[in-house]
């Protein structure tokens, strides 16, 4: 739908301003110092959001002012609103986490939100506290429309980033390897798994991918040896797979990194494969017109950070 500018521009867009501090603070002596106008003239401005939205917005009560359900509903949308507009006449200045106002929508399946945001999300409150983080489980080939539609700001994720355009920007943050995890006393195997307990245990897949029949790289580098193995369980989510091995006679191959995190919080075991498999790469995407943002790169360097960590 088209924006109505005749309609739009009978608004006084600076009001949402207003509403923006009248919805954070519940207050107008604390609004009107919010944005550095009287008290008077911020009454009066409640007078016409009342007015424009037909709906008192704020109500007295025992603790002072509260919202309307209305005005409850308006405060997260009004809130990023102010925030991309801020972003968009801002993009050029000078950029400083520790004041800063801004929303990053993430893109990024649960493996890599359960290896970056624990510690993105502390570092985030302890030195720029004003940053939202919202996080998407992405559909891989929606993925590149998505950044071009600026449905989403950043991306992490494997090996399937290296399609794209000139201008969807890429910074690999690291390879990664796998590893076999199990429980020991369910599987009745230890470390290092033989080949042949390997294809006889039933096996959890993790995949994004959709479709009735899946196949992971563990299952193309037995077809080499003219090997299968049995799929006990497919799941998209990797957050669920510790708790699955631990309770059941199977295994799963999965990246390292995630494996060790996961064998030390359920004293899982760990075991080298015993086939081979290409590393992949994780990295970071974004587009093109984001690359001189300064709060942007700055973002971006955080993540690179944690990644070296990592």
């Amino acid at each position: 739908m088209g924006i109505d500018a005749v309609n739009l521009s009978r608004i006084d867009l600076n009001l949402l301003v207003h509403l923006g501090a009248l919805l954070t603070e519940r207050s107008v002596t604390r609004a009107a110092a919010r944005v550095g106008i009287g008290q008077s003239a911020m009454s009066h401005n409640l007078a016409r959001l009342r007015e424009l939205f037909s709906d008192e917005l704020l109500t007295r009560g025992p603790a002072g002012m509260r919202l309307t359900p209305r005005a409850a509903i308006l405060f997260e949308p009004v809130q990023a609103m102010l925030a991309q507009v801020e972003a968009l006449v801002s993009r050029e200045r000078a950029f400083d986490p520790a004041t800063a106002v801004r929303t990053f929508r993430f893109g990024l399946p649960d493996s890599m939100e359960i290896l970056f945001m624990p510690s993105l999300l502390a570092r985030m409150r302890e030195i720029a506290p004003g940053i939202h983080l919202r996080l998407y489980n992405f559909d891989a080939s929606r993925l590149l429309d998505d950044l071009d539609s600026d449905e989403m700001d950043i991306a992490i994720g494997y090996d399937a980033f290296q399609q794209g355009q000139v201008h969807h920007k890429r910074r690999k943050l690291f390879t990664e390897s796998y590893l076999c995890m199990f429980n020991a006393e369910k599987t009745g195997i230890t470390a290092p798994i033989s080949l042949e307990d390997y294809v006889r245990i039933p096996h959890v897949l993790t995949s994004l991918r959709p479709g009735r029949s899946v196949r992971g790289i563990v299952d193309e580098a037995l077809d080499k040896l003219g090997l299968t193995r049995s799929i006990a369980l497919t799941t998209p989510r990797f957050l669920t797979v510790p708790s699955l091995v631990a309770r059941a006679p199977v295994i799963v191959t999965i990246q390292s990194r995630l494996a060790r995190r996961f064998a030390a919080e359920l004293g899982l075991s760990l075991s080298p494969l015993p086939v081979e498999l290409r590393e992949v790469t994780v990295s970071l995407l974004w587009h093109a017109s984001y690359d001189h943002d300064p709060a942007h790169a700055w973002l971006r360097e955080q993540v690179a950070q944690l990644a070296a960590e990592l």
